[in-house]
């Protein structure tokens, strides 16, 4: 017990000295602070201040035509013990979450690694034949065609003609599939920023680090990649981890275009667009707040957790 009430002081000690130092280095650099101003304005504007707010709102009763009324966390527990369409929702975003996170970042880096070893021009199409879905807009809308629920979709014509299925089946009105479908156009859409970061942290590892590793023990292009390429991109690791989670947990267009607003039984229904009902369809802001707040929680813990996990890449 003793033992670690010592290690607790003497990591705020070192907290404290590491703070105290921070401030002193600061007071030496404050012309190179200037220069950050302007876009410390405008990330406090557009990014801290809106966070805040919505933190503040999550806690009141908000409709937009009267003042904010407080009410304590009386939005957080209707949310959990009354709200079934939210806890739907938190089931659905964690399962799209799952597979479209790492399945989708693992595909962008696999597909640069293996784009990386194209010549020049060919890897230049190929980059813009991957990264095309994530920039194309409403594109995912051909899905819809594919997926059609009757004889006229691409997908229950093909099954018909060959005699695989006897009528069309409902890929976006049955619950049964509705997911399934969402998740493959999700990850077609996936090869985002992220994948032009893997791209990019490729081209930048230094060559001689390779000759170097096939000196030190090297046999094989996994050890290559474990033990040189992976640590030498980390901070494109770590950006496109935080893309993948973004994209991953604000899943919303794709379900609202494709399977209806509101889908077969909810069965579409993401934290995303259960906010987008409350705040734009209903303007219970701070309902709808208390739903943010929820997501964004669930967003830095699973940042977290994803750093720690790419500090031991290469370990």
């Amino acid at each position: 017990m003793q033992a670690t009430e010592t290690k607790k002081k003497g990591y705020f000690a070192i907290k404290r000295e590491n703070f105290s130092y921070g401030l002193k280095k600061a007071g030496k650099m404050k012309v190179c602070y200037l220069f950050l101003l302007p876009y410390a304005l405008l990330f406090f504007t557009f990014f801290i201040l809106p966070i805040a707010t919505s933190i503040f709102y999550s806690f009141t009763y908000y409709n937009i035509l009267e003042p904010p009324r407080f009410i304590g966390f009386q939005n957080y527990v209707n949310l959990v013990l009354q709200d079934e369409v939210f806890l739907t929702a938190i089931k659905n975003t964690f399962v799209i979450a799952v597979i479209t996170g790492p399945v989708g970042y693992i595909l962008s880096f696999l597909f640069a690694w293996f784009i990386n070893e194209l010549p020049r021009w060919l890897r230049t199409v190929a980059v813009v034949v991957f990264y095309a879905p994530s920039i194309a807009g409403n594109a995912f809308y051909i899905f819809s065609i594919i997926f059609r629920g009757d004889a006229y979709g691409y997908l229950n014509s093909f099954l018909m003609n060959y005699g695989l299925v006897d009528s069309p089946i409902l890929w976006l009105s049955d619950p049964r599939y509705i997911l399934t479908v969402i998740i493959i156009v999700i990850l077609w859409m996936s090869m985002g920023t992220g994948f032009l970061s893997f791209v990019a942290g490729l081209q930048g590892v230094d060559r001689s680090m390779y000759e170097a590793g096939y000196v030190d023990g090297v046999r094989n292009r996994w050890q290559e990649l474990y033990h040189i390429t992976l640590p030498s991109m980390k901070p494109m690791l770590l950006f496109g981890a935080v893309m993948s989670i973004t994209s991953a947990f604000n899943v919303s267009d794709v379900p609202r275009a494709l399977a209806g607003y509101p889908s077969t039984d909810y069965a579409a229904r993401t934290i995303v667009t259960h906010l987008f009902d409350y705040g734009f369809s209903r303007f219970e802001m701070g309902y709808a707040s208390a739903i943010a707040t929820v997501l964004f929680l669930v967003m830095i813990l699973c940042n977290k957790a994803i750093q720690s996990a790419l500090r031991k890449v290469g370990t």
